[in-house]
């Protein structure tokens, strides 16, 4: 992939049909975006960041998603919701973007670890699916403060919340990040 531009491509041709769906995935994409954008930028100061990679990755880390039932987004599929990142991960194999598939697979909460699977028993593959390098990781990290069916970013202190429900070990794993990337508090929240 050449561009945030061939990203974009990428998911009109699979959204063609659900414009609903599309628009959706396309809002809550360019947020993660633009914040995984800003954090590269700001961690690139220090350190080699392929920030091409990070937006359109960011751009397709859940196009996945229309193959899941999901209603209120649109997506009338067979799968459940936390299937979209495989799915995403699978299609973007077969457009030979394995690195942009990484990131789709590995983005779902801080990650899933084969015990998380297996102990919450996720119809998922039983295989690691944590972000390893430090642009998934930032990808990752971004789309945490985002929903597709709310505006605006979250706080902190409801990411930490709502990692909390999977364990205090998720809540680690974030608040290492944020202390790493020093992301500030929006204003209002």
């Amino acid at each position: 992939m050449t561009s945030p531009c061939a990203a974009l491509q990428l998911i009109d041709t699979y959204y063609a049909d659900n414009q609903p769906a599309k628009a959706i995935l396309l809002a809550h994409s360019r947020e993660v975006a633009g914040l995984a954008g800003e954090i590269a930028e700001r961690v690139g100061r220090q350190t080699s960041v392929d920030l091409a990679f990070v937006e359109e990755a960011a751009l397709l880390h859940d196009i996945g998603m229309l193959e899941t039932d999901v209603p209120k987004l649109f997506c009338y599929g067979r799968a459940p919701y936390i299937a979209h990142g495989v799915i995403g991960a699978t299609l973007l194999r077969r457009e030979g973007l394995p690195r942009h598939a990484r990131v789709c697979e590995r983005h779902i909460g801080v990650g899933l670890s084969i015990k998380d699977i297996t102990d919450q028993q996720l119809p998922l593959p039983h295989r690691d699916m944590r972000p390893q390098t430090l642009e998934e990781i930032i990808v990752t990290y971004a789309d945490l403060f985002f929903s597709k069916t709310r505006k605006g970013r979250r706080s902190v202190k409801k990411v930490r919340s709502a990692l909390s429900r999977r364990g205090r070990y998720k809540v680690a794993i974030f608040d290492a990040w944020h202390q790493r990337f020093g992301l500030p508090e929006p204003d209002g929240d």
